[in-house]
Order: C-alpha cells, then sequence, then structure tokens
C-alpha cells in the first residue's frame, strides 16, 4: 500500500486506529470538563482572578474534590498524547492488522479502567496496572516504529 493511503480511510487499519484515538482523545476532554465542574461546583480556583470573577473563598491547588479529577486528566494528557503520535508511525511500519487492532483496543481499554480506577477509586495496584498496560502498549508501537525507520 503506497504510503499515502496508508494514513487515510482507505487503509481499514487506519480507520481503526482513528476510532480508538478519538475515543482516548474523547475521554481526555471529558476530564478537563469535568476538572472544571469540579472547580465551579466548590468553587476551589487556583488562581486569585478566578476566585474573584467566580467567587470561591481563596485559591488554593489543594483540594482533593478538584485534584483526583486532575490528576487523572494530567495522566491521560502523559499517555494519550504519546499514544497517538507514535501510534501514527505505527501505521506505517505496515504492522499486522489483527495485532495492531488488538493494541489499539487494549489501550482504550486501559485507559478507560485507569479512568474508572482513579474516579472511584479502586485499590491499587488496579490504576497502576491499568496505566501500565497502556504505556507497556505504546512502549511497544515506540520500538516497532525506531526498528522500522532506523538508517
Amino acid at each position: 500500500m503506497a504510503m499515502h493511503s496508508m494514513l487515510s480511510y482507505d487503509n481499514p487499519l487506519f480507520g481503526k486506529f482513528a476510532f480508538y484515538s478519538g475515543v482516548v482523545i474523547g475521554k481526555t476532554l471529558l476530564m478537563s470538563a469535568l476538572t472544571v465542574r469540579q472547580r465551579l461546583t466548590y468553587k476551589i480556583f487556583a488562581n486569585p482572578e478566578d476566585v474573584e470573577g467566580l467567587g470561591g473563598k481563596e485559591p488554593t491547588v489543594s483540594d482533593q474534590r478538584v485534584e483526583r479529577v486532575r490528576r487523572c486528566h494530567q495522566n491521560d494528557i502523559e499517555n494519550v498524547l504519546p499514544f497517538v503520535l507514535v501510534g501514527s508511525f505505527y501505521i506505517v511500519t505496515d504492522p499486522d492488522p489483527w495485532w495492531a487492532t488488538l493494541l489499539f483496543r487494549v489501550f482504550a481499554l486501559s485507559r478507560c479502567l485507569h479512568t474508572v480506577c482513579y474516579m472511584v477509586p479502586i485499590p491499587q495496584p488496579s490504576r497502576f496496572m491499568s496505566c501500565l498496560t497502556g504505556w507497556g502498549i505504546t512502549a511497544f508501537m515506540a520500538v516497532a516504529v525506531i526498528r522500522a525507520g532506523r538508517p
């Protein structure tokens, strides 16, 4: 398959990658909205101008109701962005479609489970294992990309 069509919906594997990337990016965006919701609900703001304009008490970054959601969102940013970037390069290595689809699905599932474990909260090592699973998939794809592109 020509490289230009590998990164298009003409390539069924790209379509699957785009779908699962959309799922985890959408979940990351949802975490941002949930952080804002927590801040507005409890009137907990980090910046003085937000406190003044939105009616909080005093600036703080230590409220656990806000920080738990914010940390989960931060973890998404740290893991979803590398997955999407590396996965884009991984598609161009022309991987086995069954295997690649499994990697994309398990990554998306691991990120959703990570959020559930964080928000409920479910005792460790559940959150750690779900995060490690997604990280391992991204690392595996990164190695495949490096190997395919080495000079």
